[in-house]
């Protein structure tokens, strides 16, 4: 068994370049993969990499941007051109660890059919292995955003809020257009760099159209109904998704949850009952705004829109309205 991957770099640790191209790189299982870390040790998981190793190969590591249960995501400097990197390293100590190097690899694969400047772009998928060509930690090589995701930030304003979600919007279009529905859009999803440009991240979750989904996940506050209690995924429950997010950042509450503490769905009907509408939590939210946050929220998913393109004509006619001078530009938010 062998599965070819089409990498967007010429090489992560030990390459000359991270340019563009259209180099393929193979992994076959159980074997060395064609890139190599340059005398890195294997990392154990929970240690400190920002204090522990300084540089990987031809690049330096510049701080440790954030920790989860199986990886470490560092912000790395290439020495050659001084280009900034987000590397996501995930240590492989078991064979039960290798389900992360099945999950790298669907990310690294979906992230292949997307061109955006509202996606995140991961370039590479790296596998270490040591002398016994055992797997020890696998890297993936992602985009650099200097940002934050939307949900450390402070509370924002109407029109900036409008002009994140457009962009939002842009990316969803393109990520359906291409047969991918993310299925995990939240504010802890979306980054807002300093100068206003917003990425989607985050396709661990992602389902390409066609293939067998196995088991259908999710954040429950932000899931559609038929997506906690049937597995179902495609473009309206992305929808439904993006408007729970909307919701979440412009009401400053969070939805109803689709998933009761049981762990079983909850009835739609009590879940439409339990959402407070939106200009009741926020009085400064434009009618039009509110409206179409709540058809977004549509329990029944045939009357919520049925393109996340009817989305951002809506969302791009609120910017023209809301957006009247410089200090309401996303470029102005000040950090």
């Amino acid at each position: 068994m062998s599965w070819s991957i089409r990498s967007r770099v010429s090489g992560l640790v030990i390459g000359n370049t991270c340019q563009k191209s259209h180099a393929i790189i193979t992994l076959r299982p159980w074997s060395i993969a064609r890139y190599h870390a340059a005398k890195t040790a294997p990392l154990s998981l929970g240690e400190t990499m920002s204090t522990s190793i300084k540089s990987i190969g031809k690049f330096q590591v510049v701080e440790t941007l954030g920790t989860g249960a199986n990886s470490t995501i560092l912000h790395i400097r290439r020495s050659a051109d001084s280009k900034n990197y987000a590397l996501k390293v995930v240590p492989i100590s078991t064979r039960q660890d290798l389900k992360f190097l099945d999950q790298a690899q669907h990310e690294f694969r979906v992230a292949q059919m997307l061109d955006h400047r509202n996606l995140i772009e991961i370039y590479a998928l790296e596998t270490i292995r040591d002398w016994l060509l055992r797997m020890r930690k696998l890297h993936l090589l992602i985009e650099y955003v200097n940002g934050r995701t939307l949900d450390t930030l402070p509370r924002l304003s109407i029109p900036r809020l409008v002009q994140i979600f457009v962009q939002v919007a842009a990316g969803l279009v393109h990520m359906h257009r291409r047969g991918v529905y993310h299925a995990d859009l939240k504010p802890n999803n979306i980054m807002l760099s300093r100068t206003g440009e917003v990425k989607i991240i985050d396709y661990g979750l992602a389902w390409i159209k066609g293939e067998n989904k196995g088991r259908v996940q999710g954040t429950p506050e932000y899931m559609a109904p038929e997506q906690a209690k049937h597995g179902m995924v495609n473009e309206r429950t992305d929808i439904y998704n993006f408007g729970a997010t909307m919701y979440r950042l412009v009401t400053w509450r969070l939805p109803p949850s689709s998933v009761a503490k049981n762990d079983l769905p909850i009835d739609a009907k009590i879940q439409a009952h339990l959402l407070k509408p939106v200009q009741e939590c926020n009085a400064t939210a434009p009618p039009a705004l509110c409206d179409l946050i709540h058809g977004c929220l549509e329990t029944n998913a045939n009357k919520r829109p049925e393109r996340v393109s009817a989305v951002q004509g809506a969302l791009d006619h609120l910017a023209d309205q809301l957006v009247c001078s410089p200090e309401d530009r996303l470029e102005a938010f000040e950090w």
